[in-house]
């Protein structure tokens, strides 16, 4: 490969730093969120059951019932119970009945379980004695670390977007472990951090081939022997709040998570109108930044708003949703629980928290830094 001119900038990639982007340690601040405020509210004066308590709080002062702080505070407790059940008839109506879930009988695949939240997922289950099919594309030598692990977790190589490996790893699956009964597809491939004009259409269409089509593969294998079960089983399909936001520079991330969430919803649809709704439940996972490989070197846009996500809370909602036998959509942090109501604001509105959010700022910013580092820091292999 011919070196580039002294006058052509060098632009870097993900792929190409051989070096991680310096960190500092957090301050006490920086863990105060807007998700941490939620939170406690939601445990206090938002709770059904401490506003009922405020009630019985002030009967036991003897507060008359024509008393304004009783009307007021009964009927708080009030609205705050009917909004919980008015939820609990909405998911109701729109997921169904929860299938029965029986670990002995569960058999869990796992795609891209080899690292990341597919690797964290694969270790709650494994720990608990279920039945593992790891799925990924990395050598077997190199996956390690499933020494601590005392349940059936077996790895098996395969490029899932390579629909005949696929199809040969699942016979190998029911022949080893049983039936899957559970279906985690949270492989996804590098980001390229490029804008547009520079993103090579080789790589946008391996990022889609990871992303979306291979999630299509193993929908259609999987999904079979699930409804040819008695108690059906369980499909999570790990997308991305971009899928709605599409920040700058990654169009091809956004573009496929779109695409997963697009494609989850209609294999929802269709098992509903199917009958099959009931047996086989349904997961989307829209979450924000999660702190793993894939995103790791990009910083957060807002770290108040939009807190980088340990993989690990991920992973126990992914696992929480699927042991109860519901279907739902997961979003984490409280941002991408809105982005739905983003859609629907003026485009002016739009524009501007986006700009506050810094959200399209994040990947240019990072990879400037970046850049910066390599070219400060001697003996920095460069592609």
């Amino acid at each position: 490969m011919s070196a580039p001119s002294p006058s052509t900038p060098r632009i870097l990639t993900t792929s190409s730093l051989s070096i991680p982007p310096p960190t500092t340690p957090k301050q006490w601040h920086n863990y105060l969120t807007v998700d941490l405020i939620i939170a406690v509210l939601n445990r206090s004066i938002f709770h059904p059951f401490i506003a009922w308590i405020v009630v019985l709080c002030l009967r036991a002062q003897a507060t008359p019932y024509t008393h304004p702080a009783f009307i007021i505070a009964s009927g708080y407790a009030t609205f705050l119970t009917v909004l919980d059940i008015a939820f609990m008839i909405s998911d109701r109506i729109a997921f169904g009945a929860s299938r029965e879930v029986d670990l002995s009988e569960e058999v869990v695949v796992i795609t891209g379980g080899a690292s990341g939240l597919g690797r964290l997922v694969a270790q709650i289950y494994g720990l608990r004695g279920v039945s593992v099919a790891v799925l990924d594309i990395a050598n077997p030598e190199d996956v390690t670390g499933w020494g601590d692990v005392v349940g059936g977790v077996e790895y098996y190589q395969c490029d899932i977007g390579n629909r005949e490996e696929v199809e040969s790893v699942a016979v190998r699956i029911v022949e080893d472990l049983g039936t899957p009964t559970v279906l985690v597809n949270s492989a996804a491939t590098q980001i390229n951090a490029q804008p547009i004009l520079s993103l090579s259409a080789e790589a946008f269409q391996r990022t889609i081939r990871t992303n979306l089509i291979a999630v299509l593969h193993t929908c259609q294998v999987f999904l079979p022997h699930m409804l040819s079960t008695e108690n059906g089983g369980t499909i999570v399909n790990v997308s991305s709040v971009l899928a709605q936001l599409c920040a700058a520079g990654l169009a091809d991330y956004s573009a496929s998570k779109a695409g997963l969430s697009a494609l989850h919803r209609t294999l929802e649809v269709e098992l509903r109108v199917s009958g099959n709704g009931d047996k086989v439940k349904t997961i989307l996972v829209e979450p924000g930044q999660i702190s793993t490989p894939l995103f790791k070197f990009i910083k957060t846009p807002n770290s108040f708003f939009a807190p980088v996500l340990e993989p690990i809370h991920v992973a126990q909602e992914i696992v929480s949703m699927v042991d109860k036998g519901n279907s739902g959509v997961i979003r984490l942090p409280t941002f991408a629980k809105l982005a739905n109501f983003y859609a629907v604001l003026p485009v002016g509105l739009q524009w501007i928290g986006r700009y506050l959010s810094g959200i399209d700022r994040a990947v240019p910013q990072t990879l400037d830094q970046m850049n910066q580092t390599v070219q400060s820091t001697p003996g920095t292999k460069r592609e």
